[in-house]
């Protein structure tokens, strides 16, 4: 391949499930984080819960399109080219977000599904995963709430090593997934 027919940006495809993706993480943290303004069992934060739950369920949704688009197309090199500790840690990273957007949903679906409540997704009810199961739900509660935690970390990880990249090495790492013309 000539250095002419090498891609420079991500496919149309890739950037904007990437800035989706971005937006819906944003709300599905906004619902649970707004949630505790309201009483409970109040309409809107039984609102903003059923949202939380949705959204969630539209990450995996997406994050499965967004694999196979990764797997499908070819990944543009970084111009100049990083250093090999910073690609290894840069995967592992994409690694572990790519585990968070898919395990944080299915999580979210076990513990209403051993809670023995329903799964809506947009008008329709998801079948449960498991049984009912109070304990089961409250242990993968626990660990869907730290990992939300993780979860703050690891977007602003992503978010400051794509800015370092953009200002401080000046490299084309964050341009190859920003929106616009080509």
């Amino acid at each position: 391949m000539n250095a002419a027919t090498v891609r420079s940006r991500y496919s149309s495809l890739s950037i904007s499930l990437h800035w989706v993706m971005l937006i819906l993480l944003v709300a599905v943290y906004a619902c649970m984080e707004l949630r505790s303004y309201y009483p409970k069992g109040s309409d809107f934060r039984e609102g903003l819960k059923m949202w939380h739950f949705m959204l969630g369920l539209s990450v995996l949704l997406l994050v499965v399109i967004r694999i196979i688009a990764r797997l499908t197309a070819t990944c543009p090199p970084i111009v100049p080219e990083p250093p090999a500790w910073q690609t290894l840690l840069a995967k592992l990273t994409h690694l572990a977000l790519y585990g968070f957007m898919i395990g944080m949903p299915i999580a979210g679906w076990i513990i209403l599904s051993a809670s023995g409540k329903a799964i809506p997704f947009f008008g329709m009810d998801l079948p449960a995963l498991v049984g009912p199961d109070k304990a089961l739900a409250n242990q993968v509660k626990e660990v869907h709430e730290a990992v939300a935690t993780i979860g703050y970390f690891l977007v602003g990880l992503h978010a400051v090593a794509a800015l370092y990249h953009h200002y401080v090495v000046k490299d084309d790492t964050l341009r190859r997934m920003m929106p616009g013309p080509r």
